[in-house]
């Protein structure tokens, strides 16, 4: 079994709003949280990835934790972006090049909707002065396609959203910490019919750093090291229907996060049954829908019925994203991927908490999907 890899230590700057820190600030809280847990300084990491959207390079931490000329390389692949980080801090380490090494990722959005510019994913000013820029409209198009196609309901896209505030209730680290009736939230403002303005993530604030070593030294830095048994990211194929996309190819494929789960599974030497919590883009209530089939963790149209049954909850038989997903804890771009790992070593480590599954479990995943159509897999394991 490959495991060359592990997580030795996590920190975290809570979600949401911290108006008195920076976005890189809070990155720099949560590097010292991370190096701290795996009881090392930061004079001791030997390399550096990160990333940040809207709040500077992430290598100019190093003036906030210490200037000590490691290689800190930037990292910038949208909502990839922390998947991405990781992925690169994981090959260098299988590449026998470092033994130990920070990933970090911390944002720091304006409020409202994210603000795109056409240009820079290669389309013409006419998308955005048509209205195609704003998302919501891409993912309120695609699933309602989808609920078309196999019979999800209005009451199931609230009832992903109820979830999440439920469990963002319970995460001390959350944005939203309050839960939401289902009736309130299908009920709300409508944005882009059928979404709702409760079954959309908001642009936030927030930093996640995680210390990564070769798993043959993980004894020195924890007790409880969590192994990367796959990290996997795929691009768009011809044919996917994808957010940026000015035009529908005549052929259908499918999307990167079927590549990516596909590609994450053949690697860990495991299925979609063995895993026992499992993060999903979240980007509103219909990707967490979508994922869970594209992830294969269940049939197309199943979801209506895992859903409306609680299977997704916390004790449920496949729990969907135990610390609220982005729903509930927004979306610093830098930093949404890391939160996922964040949360399934705090899951696999039984030390969740308030939102820990029951059962122990052993087998974790990771997905992130984003513009112009990447997705991000991970699979981690106790």
């Amino acid at each position: 079994m490959d495991m060359d890899v592990a997580i030795v230590g996590i920190g975290i700057h809570p979600f949401g709003r911290t108006p008195a820190l920076s976005g890189m600030q809070q990155g720099a809280v949560a590097a010292r949280a991370a190096l701290k847990d795996a009881g090392i300084e930061w004079k001791d990491i030997q390399f550096a990835f990160g990333g940040s959207a809207s709040s500077g390079n992430a290598d100019a931490l190093s003036n906030e934790l210490g200037l000590t000329g490691i290689p800190f390389m930037n990292v910038a692949n949208g909502c990839a972006t922390g998947g991405s980080s990781l992925i690169s801090a994981y090959n260098t380490i299988k590449s026998g090049l470092f033994d130990l090494g920070l990933v970090t990722g911390f944002d720091k959005h304006d409020r409202g909707a994210f603000d795109a510019d056409p240009a820079a994913l290669g389309l013409g000013q006419w998308y955005g002065e048509v209205g195609m820029m704003l998302t919501t409209q891409f993912f309120a198009m695609k699933i309602q396609k989808y609920m078309h196609q196999f019979g999800i309901s209005k009451d199931t896209l609230a009832k992903v959203a109820e979830k999440a505030f439920i469990n963002g209730s319970l995460n001390p680290n959350a944005w939203r910490r309050q839960p939401v009736p289902v009736e309130e939230i299908a009920n709300s403002m409508m944005v882009n019919d059928p979404l709702t303005k409760y079954m959309f993530c908001a642009p936030a604030e927030g930093g996640v750093a995680l210390v990564l070593c070769h798993a043959d030294k993980a004894h020195l830095y924890t007790d409880t090291p969590i192994y990367l048994k796959s990290a996997v990211l795929k691009s768009r194929r011809y044919g996917s229907f994808e957010v940026f996309a000015p035009s529908q190819a005549l052929v259908e494929a499918e999307g990167p996060t079927y590549d990516a789960a596909k590609a994450a599974f053949e690697m860990a030497g495991v299925g979609p049954k063995d895993i026992n919590v499992m993060q999903l883009q979240d980007t509103e209530s219909g990707a967490e829908i979508m994922h869970m089939a594209e992830n294969g963790f269940c049939e197309h149209g199943e979801q209506q019925h895992l859903i409306q049954s609680g299977a997704t909850h916390i004790g449920g038989s496949m729990p969907v994203n135990t610390d609220g997903g982005c729903l509930a804890n927004g979306e610093p771009i830098g930093a949404s991927g890391l939160r996922q790992v964040y949360e399934t070593v705090l899951q696999l480590r039984h030390q969740a908490g308030d939102h820990q599954v029951p059962g122990e479990p052993r087998l974790g995943y990771t997905h992130v999907y984003g513009a112009p159509g990447i997705s991000a897999v991970t699979i981690l394991q106790r």
